[in-house]
C-alpha cells in the first residue's frame, strides 16, 4: 500500500476544490459565439430582408443574360446556440452544403437541421422564395430566443460551379438586449467542391474537396474566373442583409378594398436532367432534378410551384457494378 508521506500536507481538500471548480465551470451557462450569453427577457421577432445586388454594370465579366439569366435561390435561414453551425469558412462543406451550393437542393440541410433541433442546439429554419434576376428581394420574418440568438443563413448564386452567399453565426443578442437593426454586405464564398471557373462551368468535382473560401477580386487569381477583377482592391456588394427588429406584431388590415390590378402567375423553366444517385443505388437512394424561376408572381397570381424534386433510384439509372 502506498505511503501517505508520499503526498504533501493537505491534498486531500486541494483535490476536493479543483474538482468542485471544475464541476460548477461545467454547470456554467450556455455560451455564444462571441464568449457572452445572451440574458434577453424573452424571444424577438425580426424582418429580415435579403436584396440582390448582382447587375451588369457592377459585374460586367460574363455576366449571365440566359440559360439560365442571373438569379436567386431561396434563401434558407437556421436560428441556433454556437453548437451548430451551417456553414464556416474555413472549413469543408458538409453534404448539405455541398448540394445546396452546386444544386440549389435543400434536402440535406433541412434533414441537419432537424438532428441538430433535437440536440437543442437549433430553434427553427426558414426559407424564401428564389429571386428571378441578379437584381431583387426577399424576406421572412424571424423570431429569436435567448438560448439561441444565432442567425445562419445561405443564397445559392444561379448560375455557378458551387458559389453562395451567406452569414455564419451572426449573434443579434448584446448581452441582456437583442440588436434594433443590423444591415451588412454579402460577397461570394467558393464551397470548395466544384472545381469551375466560371458562371457556366460544367460540373469538374474538387477531389479531393477543399474547405470554404471567400471569392475576392485576385482569388482565384486567374483570368477566366467570373469574379476576376485585379484592378479592384475588392468586389462590390453582391447582395445585402438588413435585419429589423419588431415592436409590435403586424396590424391586420380589415375591409380595405384594394384597387383592382391583374394577377401574374409564377412562370418556372422546364426540369433540370436527373442528377446521380445519392446513396445506396436502387436501396434507397435518391436522386435529384431542379427548376428555376423564369416570372415571378404579383398581385395574388399563382405561386410558384416546388423548384426541387427527388426521386428514388432504379436499377436502369444506376451505374453497373464494376
Amino acid at each position: 500500500m502506498m505511503s501517505s508521506e508520499i503526498f504533501p500536507p493537505g491534498w486531500l481538500q486541494h483535490l476536493l476544490v479543483v474538482l468542485l471548480k471544475l464541476t460548477l465551470s461545467c454547470a456554467s451557462p450556455v455560451k455564444v459565439a462571441n464568449g457572452t450569453a445572451c440574458t434577453a427577457r424573452g424571444p424577438a421577432s425580426y424582418i429580415l430582408v435579403f436584396t440582390g445586388r448582382w447587375s451588369p454594370q457592377t459585374f460586367p465579366k460574363q455576366y449571365p443574360l440566359f440559360r439560365p439569366p442571373a438569379q436567386w435561390s431561396k434563401l434558407v435561414a437556421v436560428t441556433h446556440n454556437d453548437q451548430y453551425r451551417l456553414w464556416q469558412e474555413g472549413a469543408l462543406s458538409s453534404p448539405g452544403v455541398q448540394h445546396f451550393a452546386e444544386l440549389g437542393v435543400t434536402m440535406e440541410l433541412v434533414k441537419g437541421a432537424k438532428e441538430a433541433r433535437k440536440m437543442k442546439a437549433v430553434s427553427s429554419m426558414y426559407r424564401t422564395a428564389g429571386i428571378p434576376s441578379g437584381i431583387g428581394h426577399s424576406s421572412t420574418e424571424l423570431v429569436l430566443h435567448p438560448r439561441s440568438p444565432l442567425l445562419s443563413l445561405m443564397v445559392k448564386v444561379i448560375p455557378s460551379p458551387d458559389w453562395f452567399v451567406g452569414v455564419d453565426s451572426l449573434n443579434l443578442c448584446e448581452g441582456g438586449q437583442w440588436k434594433q437593426e443590423v444591415t451588412f454586405d454579402l460577397h461570394p464564398f467558393d464551397a470548395g467542391t466544384d472545381s469551375g471557373f466560371t458562371f457556366s462551368s460544367p460540373n469538374f468535382p474538387t477531389t479531393p474537396p477543399e474547405n470554404i473560401t471567400m471569392i475576392t477580386s485576385q482569388k482565384p487569381n486567374h483570368p477566366a474566373n467570373s469574379f476576376y477583377y485585379p484592378r479592384l482592391p475588392e468586389l462590390p456588394p453582391l447582395a445585402t442583409i438588413w435585419l429589423k427588429r419588431q415592436t409590435r406584431l403586424p396590424v391586420r388590415q380589415h375591409n380595405h378594398q384594394p384597387h383592382e390590378q391583374t394577377p401574374l402567375d409564377c412562370e418556372v423553366s422546364l426540369w433540370s436532367s436527373w442528377g446521380l444517385c445519392i446513396g445506396p443505388c436502387s436501396r434507397g437512394g435518391l436522386r435529384h432534378r431542379t427548376r428555376y424561376i423564369l416570372l415571378k408572381p404579383a398581385n395574388s397570381g399563382s405561386p410558384c410551384p416546388e423548384l426541387e424534386e427527388q426521386a428514388e433510384c432504379t436499377p436502369h439509372n444506376c451505374l453497373a457494378q464494376q
